[in-house]
């Protein structure tokens, strides 16, 4: 069996170009005792990827030249010499931008996904895989979230911080988002139904934009950004408020020189918990993320935004589309139209 493949070219500067990819194609491996093999039917196309383009030390390896584009596949297993997997079986696991994945289930981030009949493929890559997984948990569990909190979601309309918002809402919060362009900030709140939202780039002073929002202080901030958002929000922290940190995308085009805070003394006049997380780790909260994200997503109460691009071959110019903030929701790749998504099914 051949394997095609997205391999690393160059390494971007700044924001990722076309050049730095390239397709490759190599021989599927013989499986050893305990993997799986999986026929990837959806990419999910993350930000956080970009930093591993860097050949800078993070909480993952750098891609080397040459090297497989990482990201989480979602598939059917077609071989499995693992006893916990079956041919047929759908799994989800750490893998990249390729046709097929020989995973190890003792080694990564890889498990059985239950797909129910009324939901299409995609939303397991979206509201009801790691992005909503995520927002789910760095609410509940890293932010503490409670009912009545005050609470602000930096990229408000991407693949997490929409769901996050959405979350807050259902749990009793008021919720307000930042976002990059009106078109958005109207998504956030006549289609998710967020109090609130502000477009960053038509405010001259961040800080008085929020303020405006909270007269009185910010009791949880879900940080997607970092960069210039986090250090205007910081003075506006309550006492003991919460940031879980989720992401720092406004870094990863520019990790060489990323933005200097200067508020960060704030957390110490404050008492802020402000503590970064990888959803993975609370992996005892996995099904309760999944069933609530899951009824809410069939209840329509949560609303699952989702971008689209099919055939391995788009997934750079997906990357691309994510990376200068031209995208809503979760971007996704399909490897062909026979995988289902919302848009398929009218929703």
């Amino acid at each position: 069996m051949i394997n095609q493949r997205i391999v690393l070219s160059s390494r971007p500067q700044g924001v990722p170009v076309p050049e730095n990819f390239r397709t490759d194609e190599a021989p599927v491996p013989e499986l050893a005792d305990g993997q799986v093999l999986l026929e990837n039917l959806v990419f999910a196309i993350d930000p956080a990827v970009r930093g591993m383009m860097d050949d800078v030390k993070s909480y993952m390896p750098p891609v080397p030249i040459g090297g497989l584009i990482p990201a989480m596949v979602l598939g059917r297993v077609v071989k499995s010499r693992h006893p916990d997997f079956r041919e047929g079986d759908f799994g989800r696991g750490f893998a990249g931008w390729e046709r097929y994945s020989v995973l190890d289930p003792g080694g990564v981030a890889f498990e059985n996904v239950r797909v129910a009949d009324d939901l299409p493929l995609t939303v397991y890559m979206g509201a009801v895989g790691w992005s909503g997984i995520t927002a789910y948990v760095g609410l509940k569990r890293y932010g503490e979230l409670r009912a009545g909190d005050e609470v602000l979601v930096s990229a408000a309309a991407g693949a997490v911080g929409s769901v996050a918002g959405q979350v807050a809402r259902l749990s009793g919060c008021r919720v307000v988002g930042t976002v990059g362009s009106e078109d958005k900030a109207r998504i956030v709140t006549d289609l998710l139904g967020f109090d609130a939202a502000i477009n960053y780039r038509a405010v001259d002073d961040l800080g008085a934009a929020i303020d405006r929002h909270f007269p009185e202080g910010i009791d949880l901030y879900f940080d997607n950004v970092g960069g210039a958002t986090l250090d205007a929000v910081l003075p506006r922290m309550k006492a003991f408020g919460r940031i879980p940190v989720c992401g720092m995308i406004a870094n990863y085009n520019n990790q060489s020189e990323p933005y200097r805070l200067r508020n960060i003394w704030q957390v110490l006049v404050n008492r802020i918990t402000m503590r970064g997380f990888l959803a993975y780790e609370a992996g005892d909260m996995v099904h309760e993320a999944e069933d609530a994200l899951g009824e809410w997503v069939r209840s329509g109460q949560l609303v699952a935004t989702e971008n689209v691009s099919t055939g391995i071959g788009s997934a750079p110019a997906a990357f691309i589309r994510l990376m200068s903030g031209e995208t809503m929701g979760k971007t996704l790749v399909r490897v062909d139209d026979r995988v289902s998504t919302l848009a398929d099914r009218g929703a």
